[in-house]
C-alpha cells in the first residue's frame, strides 16, 4: 500500500502511532499486500494485452488522452511491483528489516532499503495521481479547445516535475538533518504527509469539477446540432458521464481508507498515551483501515482499466497491435476510412456518410472545434466528423 508511514518507519525514533499499525501483524499486512498487489498486476497486464478474435482494424492516430490513460495504468503496474518487491523483503529477511529500529546501527543497508522502497511507491503512485488529474484537464480542453497530443509534452513536465519535486522536498523535511534524527516532532512530518496527499487531494477536488464541465460542453456540442437533441445523442453524452463516474468511483474506493486511516493515526499521535482505554475503539479502527489500504491501494490499476476499458477478456492475442480506446479517441487528425466505430449500443443508430479525404477532414476537424460558438448546417457532418462522436 502506498502511505507515507512507510517512510515514517524508516525514523529509528519513529512516532507511536506509526509504531503501532506498522507493528500490526506485519507477516499478515505484508501477505495481504502481496496478494493484492500481485492480482492486480496480473489482472492489469491481461486487460491491457490485445484478445483474439478482434478484427484487425486501421487505427486512428492516438490521442492524448488514450496515452495518458496508458499510463496511469503503467505508473500502477511499477507501483503494484515496488510493493510487492518491498513485502517480500520484509517477509523474507525480518532480521534485516529489524536493524532499521537500531538508532546509530552501523549497518546503513537496511535504512537505505526502506527508504529507497517507500520512495519508489510514493513517486509511482503520486504520479499516477498527477497523470489522473492531467486527464481531466486533457478531456475539457480537448472538447473545448480541441487539444492534441503536442500537449502531452507538457503534461510529462507537468507530472514528472511536481511528483519528484513533492517527493524529494518531502523527504528532506522529514529526514532533516539525519535519518537517525527524524520525526522528533510534528514539524518534521507534517511536510511531508502535506506532500504526499496534496495530489490526491487534488484529483478528489479537482476532477470532479472538471469531469463535470466536460460533460456540460458535450452536452453544448451535441445541442448544437440545429437545437435537436436526439435520443441516440443523449444516450452518447450519458456514456460519457457514467464512464467518468466510474473513474471517479474506482478512486474514491482506493483512497478514501487513506485518509481515513491518516486522520486517525494523527488524532492518536496528539494524545498523551495512545494505549489508554477510551482510545480503543479509534486505535481498532485505525487498524482496521491500515488492513483496508493493504488491500485497496494495489487494486487501483485494475479497477481503473475497467473503468477505462471495460472488460476485455481472458484470450490474449501475442501478436501485439496498437490499441486505442474508442471514446478517447477525439484529439485525432485523421477520420473518415481511418476511424472505427465506438463498440456501444447507440452507435448503430448514426447515420452513415461518405467517406472524406485526410485534408478535408483536417479542415472538418479545425471546423467543429468551433461548435460550442456556432451551430453547424449539417447534421450528418457533424454525426460523422464530430470529435465527440470519433472520440467518445
Amino acid at each position: 500500500m502506498a502511505s507515507p508511514r512507510l517512510e515514517t518507519y524508516c525514523c529509528p525514533n519513529r512516532d507511536a502511532a506509526t509504531q503501532l499499525v506498522m507493528n500490526f501483524q506485519p507477516e499478515v499486512f505484508c501477505g495481504v499486500c502481496i496478494g493484492s498487489a500481485s492480482i492486480s498486476l496480473l489482472l492489469t497486464i491481461l486487460q491491457l494485452l490485445p484478445k483474439k478474435g478482434q478484427s484487425p482494424r486501421k487505427m486512428p492516430k492516438a490521442s492524448s488522452s488514450s496515452t495518458i490513460l496508458l499510463l496511469i495504468s503503467i505508473c500502477d503496474i511499477l507501483g503494484g511491483l515496488g510493493m510487492i518487491f518491498r513485502s517480500s523483503v520484509w517477509l523474507g529477511f525480518p532480521g534485516f528489516i529489524a536493524n532499521i529500529s537500531v538508532a546509530n546501527g552501523t549497518d546503513v543497508w537496511p535504512s537505505a532499503f526502506c527508504v529507497g522502497s517507500a520512495m519508489w511507491i510514493q513517486l509511482l503512485y503520486s504520479a499516477g495521481f498527477w497523470w489522473l488529474f492531467c486527464y481531466a484537464v486533457d478531456s475539457y480542453l480537448v472538447v473545448r479547445r480541441s487539444a492534441g497530443l503536442s500537449t502531452i509534452v507538457l503534461y510529462h513536465m507537468m507530472t514528472w516535475g511536481l511528483a519528484v519535486m513533492l517527493c524529494v522536498e518531502g523527504i528532506a523535511l522529514l529526514y532533516y538533518p539525519s535519518l537517525s534524527s527524524c520525526e522528533n516532532g510534528l514539524e518534521h512530518a507534517i511536510p511531508h504527509y502535506i506532500t504526499t496527499y496534496a495530489p490526491l487531494l487534488l484529483v478528489l477536488v479537482a476532477n470532479p469539477v472538471l469531469f463535470r464541465r466536460t460533460v456540460s460542453a458535450v452536452a453544448s456540442l451535441l445541442k448544437g446540432r440545429q437545437g435537436i437533441y436526439t435520443e441516440n445523442e443523449r444516450r452518447l453524452g450519458t456514456e460519457i458521464q457514467m464512464r467518468f463516474f466510474k473513474i471517479m468511483l474506482v478512486f474514491v474506493i482506493c483512497w478514501s481508507s487513506n485518509i481515513i486511516n491518516e486522520t486517525l493515526l494523527f488524532y492518536l499521535e496528539l494524545q498523551p498515551d495512545i494505549n489508554e482505554m477510551p482510545l480503543k475503539n479509534l486505535r481498532s479502527a485505525a487498524l482496521i483501515t491500515w488492513i483496508i489500504m493493504g488491500v485497496l491501494n494495489p487494486m487501483q490499476g485494475f479497477l481503473f482499466t475497467l473503468a477505462f476499458y471495460g472488460w476485455t477478456g481472458w484470450r490474449v492475442d501475442l501478436k501485439w497491435r496498437k490499441r486505442e480506446i474508442p471514446w478517447e479517441s477525439m484529439s485525432s487528425s485523421t477520420v473518415g476510412e481511418n476511424a472505427y466505430p465506438s463498440p456501444v449500443n447507440y452507435q448503430s443508430n448514426i447515420h452513415d456518410s461518405k467517406k472524406i479525404s485526410t485534408t478535408d477532414s483536417q479542415q472538418t476537424d479545425e471546423a467543429i472545434s468551433m461548435l460550442s460558438e456556432a451551430n453547424t448546417s449539417s447534421d450528418e457532418r457533424l454525426t460523422r466528423s464530430s470529435p465527440i462522436y470519433q472520440g467518445w
